[in-house]
C-alpha cells in the first residue's frame, strides 16, 4: 500500500504555481542579492565593451579603404594604430568582465544551494513520521542531494551564460539599428521565429526531463537498497533477480533519457540554422545596400557603407555564439525546471504543527505515565491500537509483550509524539503530552533501539551523541557498567577509535555502545525496544545487570520477544491485535494460566501460540 501512495504523491500532486517552479526556487538559491546586481553590472559591462569593439573595426575599416583610395602610406596611420589599441583593449575588457561576473555568479549559486539544502534537511527534521513509511529512502536522499546539485550546477553554468547572452543580444540588435535600420529589422523578423519553436520544444520536452529526475530517484533506491541489503541478496541467491530488477529500472531511465535529450538536442541545431539564416539574411541585405549607395567605387559614401556592411556582417556572427548558448541554456533548464518541481513538491508536503509555543515543563519527573483510553491508526481505516489504557509508576518495569502486529512498538511510538493520537490522551506526571513540546517529552526518555544505530565518528563522538556535555569520567563509568569498557580498549586508539563498516565491531558490540550511550544520555525515563536481540547469553545476562542498574529508580519501558529477559519486570502488558489482554507480573500471568502463559511456555516447548 506504501508503494501505491508513493506513486501518487509523486505523479498526481503538484504544487502551487507550477509553471513558475524555477523562479520560485531560483529566488531561494539567489540569497546575495548584492552579488547578483554586481554580476548582472560586470555582465553588462563585459557585453557592452565586445560589442562596441567592432564599431572600431568599421572605423578601421574606413580608414584603410579611404587610405587605399588616396594612395596613403597606412602602417604608420596613428589613427588606424588607435582604432586597432582600442579594439584589442575592449575585446580584453570584456573577457575580463566576463571572467568576473562567471566567478561572482558560482560563488553566489554555491552559497545558494547551501542555504536550499540546510532547509531541506531542516524540512525533513519537521515532516511527520509516517511521510517516511510510504517513501523510498532513495527518493528523499535524491531531493537532498541529486535536485538540489541539479539545480545548482545548471545555474552555475547556464545563469552566467544565459545572461550575457540576453545582453549580448538586446546589445547587437540596438547596434544594429544604430548602424541601419533596414538590416535591424531583418534581424528582428528573423528572431522571433527561432523563440517560438524554443518555447515549443521547451514545453514539449519538460515532461520527458520530470520523468527522467523521477526515475534517477528509483534508481538511487534501488542502489541504496543493494548497498544495505548486500548480505541478503547473497543469503537469499536473490542477486539475478536483483540485477534484473535494477537493469529494467535503468532501461526505464535509458528511454526516458532518450527522450528528454531527444528535445533538448533539437533546440541546438535549431538556433544554429536560425543564426547562419541571419547572418546569411544580413550579408545579402548589406551587399544590396551598398551597391545602391550612392557615390561610385572608392567613394568616401560607398567606403562608409561597405565599413558598415563589415561592422553588420561581424557583429551578426556575434548573434550565432549568443543565440546557441541560450539554446543549449534552454535545454539545460529544462532539466532544472523538473527537479525544482520536485524541491517544491518536496518542501510543500504537509509537516508536523509548530510547537514552538509550547514551553511547559515539568518541575518534577517522578516517572507517573498515564495511557487513558489511547486509539490510534496509521491510516483512518487501519486502526492498530483500539482502547488501551494503563498506568504506570515512578521506578516500575514496564514490560510490553505479545505477537508481531499486537501494537507493542507503536505503543512506545506515540510515548515518544513520534504519532498523534486518534483519541484519548498520554500523561507524564498528570500533563497531557501534546501540552508539551514534542521534542522536550523526547528528551525525556532515554531510548535504545533492536537496530544499532552509530554515525561515522570516533567512539568517544558516538557515546557523547545525546548528551555531548559529558564528561569523558561519566563515559568510562557508563562504559564499564554496560561492559564496553574493555573491548573499547583493545581497538587500535581506544576511544578514539573511528567507526565505519571496517571498524571490527560485532553487532553485540554495536548493541552495547547504544546502551551505554542511553545510560550517558542520563534521562529520568527509558524504553528499551528488543534491546538484547543481537548479542549470545553471556552478553546478555552482562547487559541484563547493567539494564537493572540503568533502570533503578526510572519508569522504564521494554519490549521483547525473549519473554526470560522480562521475568523481573513489576508490570507484563500482554497484547494482541491492538488491546490488553492481560496484566500482572510474571508470577501473576503464569497463574492465570491464560495467552501470557501460553506464550512463555512455547518458547520453552514449542508448543502453543507464537508471536508471529
Amino acid at each position: 500500500m506504501s508503494k501505491n501512495i508513493f506513486e501518487r504523491n509523486r505523479y498526481e500532486k503538484k504544487p502551487k504555481g507550477e509553471n513558475s517552479a524555477l523562479s520560485k526556487v531560483i529566488n531561494m538559491i539567489a540569497v546575495d542579492k548584492v552579488r547578483i546586481i554586481l554580476a548582472l553590472f560586470f555582465s553588462v559591462i563585459g557585453a557592452a565593451a565586445t560589442l562596441i569593439a567592432p564599431l572600431f573595426l568599421k572605423n578601421i575599416s574606413e580608414l584603410i579603404l579611404n587610405g587605399i583610395s588616396a594612395g596613403q602610406d597606412l602602417s604608420s596611420n596613428s589613427e588606424v594604430l588607435m582604432n586597432i589599441y582600442i579594439c584589442i583593449g575592449l575585446f580584453l575588457g570584456g573577457s575580463i568582465f566576463t571572467y568576473l561576473q562567471i566567478y561572482i555568479i558560482a560563488g553566489a549559486v554555491a552559497k545558494g544551494s547551501e542555504k536550499l539544502r540546510n532547509e531541506m534537511t531542516k524540512k525533513i527534521n519537521r515532516l511527520p513520521l509516517n511521510y517516511f513509511d510510504t517513501r523510498n529512502i532513495g527518493d528523499v536522499l535524491s531531493y537532498v542531494s541529486n535536485d538540489v546539485d541539479v539545480v545548482g550546477t545548471t545555474l552555475n553554468n547556464s545563469f552566467s551564460t544565459l545572461l550575457s547572452s540576453i545582453v549580448t543580444l538586446l546589445g547587437v540588435v540596438a547596434i544594429l539599428f544604430y548602424l541601419d535600420w533596414r538590416i535591424a529589422l531583418v534581424v528582428l523578423a528573423i528572431l522571433p521565429i527561432g523563440f517560438y519553436f524554443l518555447a515549443k520544444v521547451g514545453v514539449s520536452s519538460e515532461k520527458h526531463f520530470l520523468n527522467r529526475q523521477n526515475l534517477t530517484s528509483d534508481i538511487s533506491a534501488e542502489g541504496e537498497q543493494a548497498y544495505t541489503g548486500y548480505n541478503i541478496i547473497r543469503v537469499f541467491r536473490a542477486t539475478e533477480q536483483f540485477r534484473n530488477r535494477f537493469a529494467a529500472k535503468n532501461f526505464e531511465l535509458e528511454k526516458a533519457n532518450d527522450k528528454a535529450e531527444y528535445f533538448a538536442g533539437i533546440m541546438i541545431p535549431l538556433m544554429t540554422f536560425i543564426g547562419n539564416l541571419l547572418f546569411a539574411a544580413v550579408a545579402l541585405i548589406g551587399g544590396v545596400i551598398a551597391m545602391n549607395a550612392s557615390g561610385g567605387a572608392g567613394s568616401p559614401e560607398r567606403n562608409a557603407y561597405i565599413a558598415t556592411i563589415v561592422a553588420a556582417v561581424s557583429y551578426s556572427e556575434q548573434l550565432l555564439q549568443p543565440l546557441s548558448s541560450i539554446a543549449t541554456a534552454m535545454a539545460t533548464l529544462q532539466q532544472t525546471a523538473a527537479a525544482a518541481k520536485r524541491i517544491l513538491l518536496f518542501l510543500g508536503e504537509e509537516e508536523q504543527p509548530d510547537e514552538s509555543n509550547k514551553t511547559l515543563k515539568l518541575d518534577k519527573i517522578e516517572g507517573n505515565i498515564a495511557f487513558e483510553h489511547v486509539k490510534f491508526g496509521y491510516t483512518k481505516d487501519r486502526v492498530i491500537v483500539h482502547d488501551f489504557s494503563e498506568v504506570g509508576k515512578p521506578g516500575q518495569k514496564i514490560a510490553i509483550v505479545g505477537p508481531t502486529g499486537a501494537g507493542k512498538t507503536t505503543m512506545v511510538n506515540l510515548l515518544m509524539r513520534f504519532y498523534e493520537l486518534n483519541s484519548g490522551r498520554i500523561t507524564i506526571e498528570g500533563v497531557d503530552t501534546k501540552e508539551m513540546n514534542r521534542s522536550y517529552v523526547r528528551s525525556l526518555f532515554g531510548m535504545v533501539l533492536q537496530d544499532t544505530w552509530l554515525f561515522e565518528g570516533t567512539i568517544m563522538e558516538n557515546l557523547k551523541y545525546s548528551r555531548p556535555e559529558a564528561t569523558d569520567e561519566e563515559v568510562y563509568e557508563a562504559c564499564r557498567a554496560t561492559h564496553c569498557d574493555s573491548f573499547i580498549r583493545q581497538q587500535p586508539n581506544g576511544y578514539d577509535h573511528i567507526l565505519n563498516e571496517d571498524c571490527g565491531l560485532s553487532a553485540g558490540q554495536k548493541q552495547l555502545l547504544t546502551i551505554a550511550r542511553a545510560m550517558i544520555q542520563n534521562a529520568p525515563m527509558l524504553i528499551l525496544d528488543e534491546a538484547t536481540s543481537s548479542v549470545d547469553t553471556r552478553t546478555e545476562l552482562q547487559i541484563q545487570d547493567a539494564m537493572d542498574k540503568l533502570m533503578k529508580g526510572r519508569t522504564s519501558f521494554v519490549i521483547a520477544h525473549r519473554l526470560s529477559t522480562i521475568k523481573n519486570s513489576d508490570l507484563i502488558i500482554v497484547m494482541k491485535d491492538g488491546d490488553v489482554l492481560e496484566t500482572g507480573n510474571h508470577d501473576q500471568l503464569m497463574a492465570l494460566d491464560g495467552f501470557y502463559a501460553a506464550l512463555y511456555n512455547s518458547q520453552f516447548t514449542g508448543k502453543g501460540p507464537q508471536f508471529s
